[in-house]
């Protein structure tokens, strides 16, 4: 195929849905992966009447361990290749890790570090071997900040993604691939209507911290193509990580404290 392909996870709404539209408006095939395969179909026949780009849709639950080559093999089986991945497939595990399970915790990293990581392990020789590829790690604003009580492997998945960006970012440099990781704050999306925590964060946020879907996901197109290795969309959220960048590590863990059980559920 003449056209590049970009390979969106979590693709069936929000940011995800955003970045497949994105991508494809800038001439990309887009191949969309989530569990939905009804949300992928519709997104699918939308952005080809839209863009007038090739659509593949692969249903997947990256909680498989299997999935992400799956994934990979069905793009191969129609002679397909990734010269761009967003990863961005997630969600939030509410409650004490005391009192959630194993099998559930297990499945979160299988979703939220071990597939992305996989995912951009299996595609990267082929983009370095091209000299093009663009890898979007989708992160978030609490990968920055000090972790809080509740969700209590969120932060550190969000972390870890962040950093593991930052190398592969100076790794591959002068190799024309660019890797960005893409921090949002609140995001209008189902994230957290899924997580059930919708009614808790909208009494105690205010509007002008939430973002767009559409917005977010713009901002960090606009960041991979610069090839920027962290990407902090809306001024508030910028402001908020370089706060907490310069406060003490016990202030930062103390305003936590006092704050996450507005957006946290234990």
């Amino acid at each position: 195929m003449d056209r590049r392909l970009a390979l969106v996870t979590g693709a069936s709404a929000g940011i995800g849905a955003a970045f497949a539209r994105i991508f494809a408006s800038h001439g990309y095939d887009v191949a969309l992966t989530a569990r939905r395969a009804d949300r992928l179909e519709t997104l699918a026949e939308e952005i080809r009447m839209r863009a007038g780009v090739e659509t593949l849709t692969i249903p997947a639950d990256l909680a498989r361990a299997e999935a992400p080559q799956d994934i990979l093999d069905h793009l191969a089986a129609n002679g397909r290749v990734v010269d761009a991945l967003v990863n961005n497939a997630g969600y939030g595990l509410p409650g004490a890790y005391a009192n959630t399970s194993w099998k559930d915790q297990q499945a979160f990293l299988q979703v939220m570090v071990t597939a992305p990581c996989e995912l951009a392990h299996k595609v990267l020789p082929g983009m370095v071997e091209r000299r093009f590829g663009r890898i979007v790690n989708v992160a978030s604003l609490a990968g920055l900040i000090p972790g809080s009580a509740g969700h209590t492997l969120y932060g550190a998945t969000k972390a870890l993604m962040i950093r593991f960006s930052q190398s592969l970012h100076l790794e591959t440099a002068d190799q024309g691939v660019h890797v960005t990781a893409l921090c949002p704050g609140f995001t209008y999306s189902e994230f957290h209507d899924v997580n059930g925590t919708r009614a808790q964060i909208s009494a105690s946020t205010p509007p002008w911290l939430w973002l767009g879907a559409d917005e977010v996901a713009a901002t960090g197109y606009e960041a991979v193509e610069a090839n920027r290795a962290v990407c902090v969309p809306g001024a508030p959220n910028k402001a908020i990580a370089a706060f907490t960048k310069l406060i003490p590590d016990d202030w930062g863990l103390a305003l936590m404290a006092s704050q996450g059980p507005k957006f946290r559920k234990m």
